[in-house]
């Protein structure tokens, strides 16, 4: 792991409500402060509706923030967008998502889907260089890039989130956030994905925030862990720490589980 003074992402105090009526308001996250380093992974547990994919989805953007900081690549990126932090984090983070067929357009091949990135930053992109790009990363994520003009219904689950781990990383990220990305998949496939990470991330210091309700899937593949729980982060701390040595009686009750 490589690791610097400086974090690549800081989170102060993050909170993010969502009012139903006049009198009620959910607060799916609610103050919660955390760091994740170059080439660290950063495992966020809990169970559901505790608040994790809520983190996930208001440090990417996909919600704006209610109140707290967020600090990614030396840029405060909680507060309206420029256009040139919007141009850096839609490069430099990306998300994986649960349910790999969701997050796929049926009507797309599976060139132009992980071709987004590309097609979306680098418009007038050579055709050649493009497909090229394209092939590398299939063979990176353990896919026959033969098969690149093929549609998602015709892979199964564990090939279809390879393919939105390679739409995630075709713009060398330097985190991605993987939001239950296999909790939708058969064990033996959970692992390929899981040593796939792994050595996607020693090959090239991604950092990983690695959103997850299985604790001792999130203690293989994580450097920290934080435990969430009805939108607090309760415990949190080295892997090994947090595993074998829990202080709250909400993590002991995810290790019975």
């Amino acid at each position: 792991m490589a690791q610097t003074n400086e974090p690549l992402l800081s989170v102060k105090g993050l909170k993010q409500y969502f009012p139903v009526s006049k009198k009620f308001t959910v607060r799916a996250v609610d103050n919660i402060s955390f760091d994740i380093y170059p080439g660290e992974t950063y495992g966020l547990v809990g169970e559901s509706g505790s608040g994790k994919s809520t983190t996930g989805r208001s440090i990417i953007r996909l919600y704006d923030p209610t109140e707290g900081t967020i600090l990614f690549n030396g840029e405060d990126i909680s507060k309206k967008l420029t256009a040139k932090q919007e141009k850096m984090l839609r490069s430099d983070m990306q998300m994986v998502f649960q349910d790999p067929m969701a997050s796929l357009n049926p009507h797309k091949k599976i060139l132009d889907t992980i071709a987004m990135g590309l097609d979306a930053h680098h418009p007038h992109m050579d055709q050649k260089e493009r497909v090229e790009r394209v092939s590398k990363m299939m063979e990176m994520v353990g896919l026959n890039p033969a098969y690149m003009n093929r549609y998602p219904n015709q892979f199964s689950g564990g090939q279809r989130q390879r393919i939105g781990l390679g739409r995630a990383l075709i713009m060398n990220p330097k985190l991605v956030i993987a939001d239950e990305a296999i909790s939708a998949l058969d064990v033996s496939i959970q692992a390929q994905i899981i040593n796939l990470l792994e050595k996607i991330q020693d090959e090239q210091g991604i950092s990983y925030l690695f959103i997850a309700h299985d604790l001792g899937m999130v203690k293989h593949i994580s450097h920290k862990i934080g435990v969430m729980y009805l939108g607090h982060l309760v415990e949190f701390g080295d892997a090994d720490e947090v595993y074998n040595h829990p202080l709250h009686p909400y993590t002991e009750a995810l290790m019975s589980a």
